[in-house]
């Protein structure tokens, strides 16, 4: 119905459990649950709005009830929350890509923090801004919380906000309503194709952004280093968006040289026709990328404004990697490297392989597993990829949930060939530190930021940071 004021409301959900009177109750059709199911449960619980696909009709005798319907009850209720809450930050960013999406929102963050702008980021590592910092379990939160975050960051006088954009959260519509005004694409590869079935479709999620979701007069952040860039290049031209290119093909944000140093980069870039040399004080040639990307979307605000954009580069400088992400754990009393990442995908555990490599005198060290409940298919590759381009191999358990982790481990010892297999993490982290040697280099992957370790009827305190520095002391 369209008279229907959405001001009126006290609040929006989609759990039956959590209405309260005066709240509107979105009848969902789910995976796992289907929300029409609870409608009835929903008006017991005092709901005055009832929101369900097309075709569904109210309990026989329910009239102080209001019924919208829409063939897209998702996107309808993304669009009433946005409209709910009513605020957001003036400038909104967000990053859609397999790899890269937390690092690029914590480097866009940092430069506008570094720019003196109130800025934020919300994603992997939850919300995160001046003296705000609150835990999430999505990367893309669902569309009421969402909605009410930004409110609050809106609220708290944040004015610029960097948020991840997975590609589930694209399918499921969770950031229709959010007034995106660059929008930036990392990268594709094989990941959560458990839930998209094909890359196809991974792929078409994740273009919903440029698409859909991102404003008519907004600019497009795009990675020019990828096959993808001339599909989404031409998309974003038809719907008369602007775009910026960045990487060692980009014309916008062009990497020209690249140095490692024990520490990160010695950089030579062109941003918008003009030269800049700097340090980069952040391990990996792919966190340069992720730091150009970031740089776009900053720049995307006020490109012709030269001291603006000057301003911006010469934040890289300042920058420091995200929280598990490529984190140096240091004080080895050999003085070997250790790092953490969250590379749990076959593209990321590469990309990290290869970037350490070069820091490399020694020996290269991978510590990793996968994920239970998830894609079977990535296990194998990732034990060929791990035994292929480390020296030394330890598979050990990530997030069994409720498969058995000798089998996870098992699948990915078929091809890691010459690996050690040792289950408990904790262990398998302590083993590796202890044998560690000057100049050797390990990462510890796959868990990165997070602190806990999930099995079938239980998640234990864990936290991959604080298990290497426990390793290290006990060396010491």
């Amino acid at each position: 119905m369209t008279d229907f004021d959405v001001k009126k409301l006290k609040g929006l959900t989609n759990d039956s459990r959590s209405v309260k009177r005066g709240y509107l109750f979105a009848a969902l059709p789910g995976a796992k649950a289907d929300g029409r199911k609870f409608i009835e449960d929903a008006i017991r619980n005092g709901a005055t709005a009832i929101l369900a696909p097309t075709g569904v009709m109210l309990p026989d005798g329910i009239t102080n009830v209001t019924l919208i319907t829409d063939p897209n009850p998702r996107r309808k209720l993304a669009l009433l929350a946005a409209e709910f809450y009513g605020r957001q930050p003036a400038f909104i960013a967000a990053v859609t890509g397999t790899n890269g999406k937390t690092s690029t929102v914590h480097f866009a963050k940092n430069i506008w923090k570094q720019m003196k702008l109130k800025a934020a980021s919300i994603g992997t590592l939850g919300v995160r801004a001046p003296d705000m910092i609150r835990s999430g379990s999505l990367t893309t939160p669902d569309p009421v919380s969402l909605q009410a975050e930004l409110a609050d960051l809106g609220a708290a006088g944040v004015t610029h906000l960097a948020m991840e954009a997975s590609s589930i959260g694209l399918h499921q519509h969770r950031l229709d309503g959010v007034k995106v005004k660059a929008a930036a694409y990392t990268n594709l590869s094989w990941d959560h194709i458990d839930y998209h079935a094909d890359m196809d479709n991974y792929f078409e999620s994740k273009m919903r952004l440029f698409a859909e979701i991102l404003a008519a007069d907004g600019t497009a952040v795009l990675n020019a280093d990828t096959p993808e860039f001339e599909k989404l290049k031409a998309l974003v031209k038809k719907r008369g968006c602007k775009t910026l290119s960045y990487g060692h093909k980009a014309k916008d944000l062009k990497i020209l040289a690249s140095e490692a140093l024990p520490g990160g980069k010695k950089l030579k870039l062109s941003v918008l026709g003009r030269e800049y040399d700097m340090n980069f004080p952040v391990v990996g040639s792919f966190q340069v990328m992720n730091a150009l990307c970031a740089l776009g979307l900053v720049v995307a605000e006020h490109p012709g404004d030269e001291n603006f954009v000057a301003k911006a580069v010469n934040a890289l400088s300042g920058l420091h990697g995200a929280p598990g992400r490529l984190e140096l754990v240091s004080g080895h009393p050999a003085g070997a490297a250790i790092y953490i990442d969250y590379a749990h995908t076959p593209d990321a555990l590469s990309t990290v392989l290869a970037a350490l490599r070069p820091h490399t005198q020694g020996k290269l060290v991978c510590v990793f597993g996968c994920g239970g409940d998830r894609d079977t298919s990535k296990r194998s590759v990732m034990g060929a990829i791990a035994a292929k381009l480390s020296d030394t191999v330890i598979v050990t358990d990530d997030n069994p949930r409720s498969e058995n982790p000798a089998s996870i481990r098992a699948a990915i010892l078929k091809s890691a060939q010459g690996a050690t297999e040792i289950g408990d993490r904790r262990e398998a982290i302590r083993a590796a530190v202890k044998n560690l040697k000057a100049g050797d280099v390990l990462v510890i992957a796959g868990k990165g930021h997070e602190q806990g370790q999930v099995f079938e009827d239980r998640t234990e305190p864990f936290d991959d940071v604080k298990e290497a520095q426990k390793a290290i002391k006990e060396l010491n």
